[in-house]
């Protein structure tokens, strides 16, 4: 593979609940969506330059671009159609595809069933190293965004942007307030679950999720992070069926067998382009970032200390837009003013930037995102169309509409 250059293309993989058309109760059918040609039931179905896949539930199941995108725009329209003709298939078997970070009412313990088909053993060695009926695990819906890189260099600043970037994505991509029936005052409840979700392997996860500062190259990664993530995975799998990168549960890993960089602490939108639309406002900033770099900020984008970082990701995945950066240093190195400001209006600034460098940015994007730069992240407003009444069948009006606006392609905005 020709290693292609940092933001030279992109890649997203978008995860879907199947539900119940009526009660929307989980339904574990994705295999019945999975198969070839020859009715055999595969973990990859390809669709052109798309494909489905399976995750580690039968609930679940993943679109994304199979091959890198020069551009994200396209591919709001290519996904949205890739979302219809799973609803097509599904609506015979009397289930739909639902959005969002998490189920709000799935019981994980008795409603989880793990994928039992190719590449099942990987699944059952989670289960039983992890325990995977459980928020964190069953319960976790994510969108991938793949940032590529050619060289150690770019690796480098890539990774020490997007490092800085971690912490306040939930402030635009929360999706997920309600859990269990019940909001606990996070409007990243998936994230909350992530961030412990494989303890057993403390070095799978960094501190909160926050990948190590001052990495300067691919060997030096692998030595630092990956190498002591296995010997101690090896205790716990001593067969080494996860001795593999994608173990690594950081927020954002490198992926070096496709010379990429996966963020993964974006909860999945309403619908395709509010997914894209988020992960191209988070390709501009790192891009920005990435070039402050370049510039002579790399040093001290790598310095600016991981507890720090931690902080402000667990003040966003309690108060998305209205947690506060009160760092004069991380405002600085956002290339923002000096002074105290929510994580909303931050994004604004950023965005607004881009906007103003890029302006057909806003043409192609500006209706998703000026929807959460105005009336917040999608789990905001969750809680605003289910007000204090959390019963199931509230829940479940609430969510349909959800389901609704992903099968039409437009934004979730409750009176």
């Amino acid at each position: 593979m020709t290693p292609r250059p940092a933001f030279s293309a992109y890649g997203v993989e978008l995860e879907y609940m199947i539900v119940d058309r009526r009660s929307l109760d989980v339904r574990p059918i994705a295999d019945a969506l999975l198969r070839d040609e020859r009715g055999r039931v595969v973990n990859e179905l390809a669709r052109g330059r798309l494909g489905w896949s399976n995750e580690l539930t039968l609930h679940l199941i993943e679109i994304k671009n199979r091959l890198p995108a020069p551009d994200l725009a396209p591919l709001a329209a290519a996904l949205q159609a890739e979302v219809a003709e799973l609803d097509r298939r599904l609506a015979p078997l009397g289930a739909r595809l639902m959005p969002g970070g998490m189920h709000p009412c799935m019981d994980p313990t008795c409603e989880c069933r793990l994928w039992p088909h190719g590449q099942a053993g990987i699944y059952r060695t989670y289960e039983r190293i992890f325990g995977c009926h459980r928020h964190g695990f069953a319960n976790i819906q994510s969108a991938h965004l793949n940032l590529p890189f050619a060289d150690d260099g770019e690796f480098a600043r890539l990774h020490a942007a997007v490092r800085l970037l971690l912490p306040i994505l939930p402030a635009l991509a929360a999706s997920s307030p309600i859990a269990d029936g019940r909001a606990d005052g996070h409007l990243d409840t998936r994230l909350v679950a992530y961030l412990v979700h494989q303890d057993r392997i403390p070095a799978s996860l960094g501190e909160a999720t926050i990948p190590e500062a001052g990495v300067a190259s691919q060997v030096e990664y692998r030595q630092r992070i990956l190498a002591p993530m296995y010997r101690q995975a090896s205790a716990l799998d001593p067969e080494g069926i996860l001795r593999h990168e994608w173990l690594n549960s950081r927020g954002a890993i490198p992926r070096f067998e496709r010379m990429a960089l996966e963020i993964r602490l974006l909860d999945m939108q309403e619908y395709p382009r509010a997914d894209l639309a988020v992960a191209a406002a988070v390709g501009a900033v790192a891009r920005r970032l990435y070039r402050m770099g370049e510039g002579g900020d790399l040093a001290r984008q790598q310095a600016y200390p991981g507890a720090s970082l931690a902080t402000l990701l667990r003040a966003c995945l309690r108060d998305g837009e209205r947690a506060r950066i009160d760092d004069p240093v991380y405002l600085e190195l956002l290339g923002l003013a000096p002074v105290p400001i929510e994580v909303g209006a931050a994004w604004h600034r950023l965005v607004e930037a881009w906007w103003a460098a890029e302006p057909t940015a806003r043409s192609t994007w500006g209706e998703p995102l000026e929807t959460i730069l105005t009336h917040g992240p999608l789990a905001r407003r969750i809680l605003r169309a289910a007000g204090p009444d959390l019963s199931r069948p509230h829940l479940a009006a609430v969510y349909a509409g959800l389901c609704d606006c992903l099968a039409q392609g437009h934004s979730f905005l409750p009176s």
